[in-house]
């Protein structure tokens, strides 16, 4: 669920601007998952950006503090939320953790990096949703540390099916600033892309895993 409709737009027009997303109907990226897509996402640009990583900053604070309330811990996902995930922790004022995939092999062995305490409720930032899963795995780690995490805001989501029943089976609020649909109304609109290549990419969003695949 998008935070508002205006974030949502003016979200999706900054990142296109930038190139943090790309849009190529007719000849798709391959994802490491070996997904065939017309559109690739690298929100990580935006911190090269000082006014779009501000702007994202501070409507990230806004929405969150007034969607969750105001948290105890910023958390950030590994590795693609930890620069945004530290302006947003800095601008409200908070401490900050990021969560790593998988434990470390050595030392303390932390997943969690940083100092957390049992019961603290924690919003987690994320950058790019697709399945989720990735981004869950980062939140059963905070609870496994005894966090009450209060839920999920991310940059932009694709809106995949499956990634909406993954966050309802974790109980989980999400909430982002831009999504797939206000994405592709807006570069109609801007002229990124034609109508066409528009049905081309919503036709994506309902079968990734299979759009592009010969039979």
């Amino acid at each position: 669920m998008i935070f508002n409709k205006d974030t949502a737009e003016k979200t999706a027009e900054l990142l296109l601007q930038i190139n943090a997303i790309k849009l190529n109907p007719k000849n798709p990226f391959t994802w490491a998952s070996g997904w065939k897509s017309p559109i690739y996402c690298d929100n990580r640009l935006t911190l090269s950006f000082p006014l779009i990583r501000n702007y994202i900053r501070d409507e990230f604070s806004k929405h969150i503090e007034k969607q969750f309330g105001k948290p105890d811990v910023i958390a950030g996902v590994a590795t693609g939320a930890i620069g945004i995930g530290v302006l947003v922790a800095e601008s409200m004022g908070l401490p900050f953790v990021y969560v790593r995939p998988e434990p470390k092999k050595h030392g303390r062995k932390n997943q969690v990096e940083g100092f957390l305490q049992k019961g603290q409720n924690v919003v987690v930032v994320e950058d790019l949703i697709s399945t989720g899963n990735s981004s869950l795995m980062a939140v059963e780690a905070l609870r496994e540390a005894g966090a009450n995490v209060k839920g999920m805001a991310a940059i932009f989501t694709y809106g995949f099916d499956v990634a909406e029943e993954n966050f309802k089976k974790a109980h989980l609020d999400l909430y982002t600033l831009s999504n797939y649909q206000n994405l592709l109304n807006l570069a109609v609109a801007k002229k990124y892309i034609t109508e066409e290549e528009q049905a081309t990419l919503s036709e994506w969003s309902l079968h990734p895993d299979t759009w592009g695949v010969e039979v």
